[in-house]
């Protein structure tokens, strides 16, 4: 046949030969393409496996230990790449109807990375360490009040003192330490085991090797894919932690390909990031407000003050030249992520100088021959002074200068005092010595924000900056925690809202968004919101480097 056919071929004339192979390299390409298009019809693109990845980190990993991981974002990091939560290695949970009682059964064959099992000892062990004072974990103020009983090999039992509705929360973020490795060690020495920098874990990958400078200071960490984990396997196989003392060496090496992922810098420092790369923007549920103390005598322990600087504040402003358009303004003491959290409080609040100047003069506030405000309460003269305090962050410094203008405008006089963190922390903070405080605070991604705003958290180490007291409030924090039905929360989260709202503790200004730098190749990384900015690693097993097409 074959010879027939360049038989055929040689008896064409030139002309139809030309015609003839036209039309065939025509029907090949035709043929091509209809497989092509059939092919990318029939299939879709999907994550593949393999890959190495290497993410740089300003800091310095000190226990990478479960039971002693406190705010330090690299142990926060490793942890939750290294270990898994409690619901992670859970099969089931359940609760009483009143919620004081909450039982777990684990996942059948579970297994540490050195192949031993993992059981309901671990997690006993766990949580009997953390409440241990004497292993100084900072998660034992969580756990403090819970009884844990083991039932079983696979369950394990908490028994609460009052109903907490938010208890999940507290078994989503705990994260399992091994038994085996530390029981013999006195809860006091916990912190000198190896195992701290060369952990044991049940995460998604799992320690291989790390790189200590000799003056100590820790500067890589190299793990691979966990084939012990308990969910679905990790598709990059390689993941390494480059550490750096400063963003500027970090910026260096992320410009020179040496890392291929970072996070948490500053939204001004975006243009130092020259390579081509995705920058990622994840919310978070912290704000920054003005905290104002009304056991300092001053002109803001007046409710209309107050809601005249409210007025004043121009909290676009602070978005667009503080966060360079990276954040949103904080409304209230909820984040909007927050189930409960009501946008119809705030539908009318706005930024207006005019308003803040009439409403103050209604109040009997004129300027004196200086251009402050003033006024005459009985036989004394208030004057209309603030003294701000603030952190030493150049963001935070920033942002009160910002503030210092505003409230200038209105006839207000502004001193600010930028005081260092751990400085501000240890005096003015704990002794509540600030007329007005700069600062910021950390939630949850739940209704529970007693910490915050109860009575009984106006001292130190209470965490009510604005020494806020109001009875219906109290009330309010203490039915949230105790009520599971969702739509009665709700209602009380909205009336709690409301309160505080009209009331004016605090001047709420901004959330910052967290911003992330990454390959474009990196997939996988597809929240929007970040319970903290660790978190981002607490699905890395589903980061994916390389794709394929398979069919439907």
């Amino acid at each position: 046949m074959i010879r027939d056919f360049f038989r055929l071929l040689k008896s064409l004339m030139p002309r139809e030969r030309y015609v003839f192979f036209s039309a065939l390299t025509l029907f090949v390409f035709a043929l091509g393409l209809s497989i092509l298009n059939n092919f990318y019809n029939n299939t879709v693109v999907q994550p593949a496996s393999g890959g190495e990845y290497t993410e740089g980190i300003v800091g310095q990993p000190i226990a990478i230990n479960p039971i002693l991981m406190g705010s330090n974002e690299p142990d926060q990091v490793l942890v939750k790449t290294l270990f898994s939560s409690l619901m992670t290695l859970a099969d089931s949970y359940n609760t009483s109807s009143k919620g004081t009682v909450w039982s777990i059964k684990l996942k059948p064959d579970l297994k540490w990375s050195d192949g031993q099992p993992l059981t309901s000892d671990d997690v006993l062990f766990t949580v009997q360490t953390i409440q241990d004072p004497a292993a100084g974990s900072p998660q034992l103020a969580a756990w403090q009040g819970v009884t844990i009983e083991r039932i079983s090999e696979r369950e394990v039992r908490f028994t609460l003192k009052a109903p907490y509705a938010f208890f999940v929360d507290n078994l989503k973020t705990l994260y399992v330490a091994p038994a085996h490795l530390f029981e013999q060690v006195p809860p006091a020495n916990l912190h000198l085991a190896t195992y701290n920098l060369e952990p044991i874990g049940s995460g998604p990958f799992k320690f291989v090797s790390y790189e200590k400078q000799k003056n100590g200071f820790i500067s890589s960490y190299h793990l691979t894919a966990n084939s012990e984990y308990p969910g679905k396997r990790a598709l990059i196989d390689k993941l390494n932690f480059i550490f750096f003392s400063n963003y500027n060496d970090a910026f260096l090496s992320f410009n020179t390909k040496s890392i291929d992922g970072l996070g948490g810098f500053d939204p001004i420092n975006v243009t130092d990031l020259k390579i081509n790369h995705q920058t990622d923007a994840f919310a978070l549920p912290r704000y920054y407000a003005v905290f104002f103390n009304p056991t300092v005598p001053s002109a803001t322990n007046d409710s209309t003050v107050r809601t005249a600087l409210d007025l004043a504040t121009n909290k676009q402003r602070l978005i667009t030249d503080v966060l360079s358009g990276h954040g949103q303004i904080a409304l209230g003491p909820l984040s909007p992520f927050t189930p409960g959290y009501n946008a119809d409080i705030y539908v009318h609040d706005h930024n207006s100088t005019d308003e803040a100047i009439s409403l103050l003069s209604k109040n009997g506030w004129k300027k004196d021959a200086g251009g402050i405000l003033t006024r005459t309460v009985g036989k004394t003269t208030q004057r209309l002074e603030i003294n701000l305090f603030t952190p030493d962050i150049p963001f935070l410094v920033t942002t009160a200068n910002h503030l210092k203008e505003d409230w200038a405008a209105i006839g207000a006089k502004v001193t600010v005092t930028s005081v260092a963190l751990d400085q501000l922390r240890d005096s003015n903070i704990k002794g509540r010595t600030y007329q007005a405080l700069l600062f910021g605070n950390v939630l949850r991604d739940n209704g529970d924000i007693y910490s915050f705003w109860h009575s009984s958290a106006r001292f130190s180490p209470g965490l009510n900056l604005a020494v806020y007291k109001n009875s219906a409030v109290d009330g309010l924090l203490e039915s949230i925690r105790k009520n599971f039905d969702e739509a009665k929360r709700n209602v009380d989260l909205k009336k709690l809202q409301q309160i505080i709202h009209d009331e004016h503790p605090a001047i709420f200004l901004y959330s910052p968004e967290y911003l992330y730098a990454a390959p474009r190749d990196l997939g996988g990384l597809d929240q929007k919101f970040l319970l903290s900015p660790s978190d981002r690693f607490a699905d890395s097993n589903l980061w994916f480097l390389n794709t394929s097409r398979v069919f439907k």
